[in-house]
């Protein structure tokens, strides 16, 4: 049986989807029933179910965006930040492994040898550089408590999409937004994540970082273009000159954009469709 936290949101749905497809017995847990985050109520609760797994999709991302996260920083910081470290210690103490949804916005642009950032790269976009997002420095320092983590899988998730329109949609947001800002990135294919997370666990490679995006890395402009060519929307997209106009005239905070390496979940043998086939199916099947 597994635990699943944060079912409410966008990745905790798709988890649900994915469990209840699968036919494998889960209890997703809501604040409103549960005060998970309350360390002596989770540990409870987890000896009386005695699962065999617990997943976190937990977090704070802020509504419509992260700009939200700037002005609820305290909610933020206690949910990507100090929880991650209260599921650990609980975790630890009754030996239960776990996955944690983590974020690949912890790091800008890419390696210094041109390449994506692999999972042992120091992130450069968090507090300690002082150039990041209240929510990307958040979701660093919830990586920094996890450090060392015993039966723990850390998987970072990277702009989510997949064919359902919806906020949270990387997709959607594309064809709602009045003005975009042209940039590079790796992104998750939101179905793909939950699998691949899964596999991780159902095929115990080792416990540690993944970085679970599908392979290779798009711009916006590339997307938009798709996009158009589906016929899902017919618009004519409109870009910021800068990324400097962006943050003055649409934004409260700088966004991470970079490019991620996921070779290390691939070399154990947890495969991922390549970008632009994932985004090309998505909208083939598109769901108004």
């Amino acid at each position: 049986m597994v635990i699943l936290l944060g079912a409410t949101g966008y990745v905790g749905g798709a988890y649900q989807r994915f469990l209840a497809t699968r036919g494998i017995p889960f209890r997703s847990l809501t604040r409103s029933e549960i005060d998970y985050t309350c360390p002596i109520t989770l540990r409870e609760f987890i000896i009386s179910a005695q699962p065999d797994f617990l997943v976190n999709a937990a977090g704070y991302t802020g509504k419509p965006n992260v700009d939200a996260c700037e002005i609820h920083k305290k909610e933020c910081l206690d949910g990507n930040a100090v929880f991650p470290g209260t599921v650990r210690s609980v975790c630890e103490d009754l030996n239960l492994p776990w996955g944690h949804v983590s974020s690949g916005c912890i790091y800008t642009g890419r390696r210094p040898d041109g390449e994506g950032f692999r999972e042992n790269d120091k992130p450069n976009f968090t507090f300690r550089q002082n150039n990041c997002s209240w929510y990307s420095g958040t979701k660093a320092l919830g990586e920094e408590v996890l450090q060392g983590a015993s039966n723990c899988f850390i998987w970072r998730l990277r702009i989510p999409f997949d064919n359902r329109d919806g906020p949270r949609n990387y997709l959607t947001k594309l064809m709602r937004y009045d003005n975009l800002l042209e940039a590079e990135n790796s992104i998750t294919n939101l179905d793909e994540f939950v699998k691949a997370s899964w596999e991780t666990w159902e095929t115990k490679i080792p416990y540690g970082i993944y970085n679970i995006t599908n392979p290779g890395n798009i711009s916006t402009r590339q997307v938009t273009a798709w996009i158009n060519e589906s016929g899902v929307c017919k618009k004519d997209f409109n870009y910021f000159k800068s990324e400097e106009q962006f943050l003055k005239n649409a934004a409260k905070t700088p966004r991470s954009n970079c490019v991620m390496d996921s070779s290390k979940l691939a070399a154990e043998g947890i495969q991922m469709k390549p970008v632009e086939q994932s985004i090309k199916e998505a909208l083939a099947n598109w769901q108004s």
